[in-house]
């Protein structure tokens, strides 16, 4: 899956700040928008940041209480 289709999907639940430090490592800080819960990845590859973060998106989908079946997760979140 290519890194924009993966930074979409992570938009459509999350809020995201990117932002680099003086040692040009990024961090890359997504905002739940229901919860308000923060998570921050830092790496100096944008590619390995996108990736954790849509990892960490799919993992806490699929950590839903009461939900059936991964896909059916994904699309009541992500609709």
């Amino acid at each position: 899956m290519r890194n924009t289709t993966k930074l979409k999907q992570v938009l459509l639940k999350y809020n995201v700040d990117l932002s680099m430090d003086d040692d040009e490592c990024m961090q890359l800080t997504i905002i739940d928008k229901m919860t308000s819960e923060m998570e921050t990845f830092s790496n100096p590859s944008y590619s390995h940041l996108i990736s954790k973060a849509y990892s960490f998106m799919m993992k806490q989908l699929k950590e839903l209480p009461g939900r059936q079946g991964s896909g059916e997760k994904r699309r009541d979140i992500l609709s």
